[in-house]
């Protein structure tokens, strides 16, 4: 099952409008998470039983 990356914290973000901040680099990781575990769902079906998403 795929883990979703860490999340940065706030004093990880510099203020300086960083193109891509942290945060954004961040959400990206979890789109890709997010697509990763749905994968990984369909191919173990049993596993997601009586999971909340």
């Amino acid at each position: 099952m795929p883990l979703p990356p860490a999340q940065p914290d706030l004093g990880d973000c510099c203020g300086s409008g960083c193109n891509p901040c942290v945060f954004d680099l961040h959400d990206a990781a979890m789109e890709r998470y997010r697509e990763a575990l749905r994968v990984w769902r369909e191919r173990h079906p049993e596993a997601s039983q009586g999971e909340a998403d």
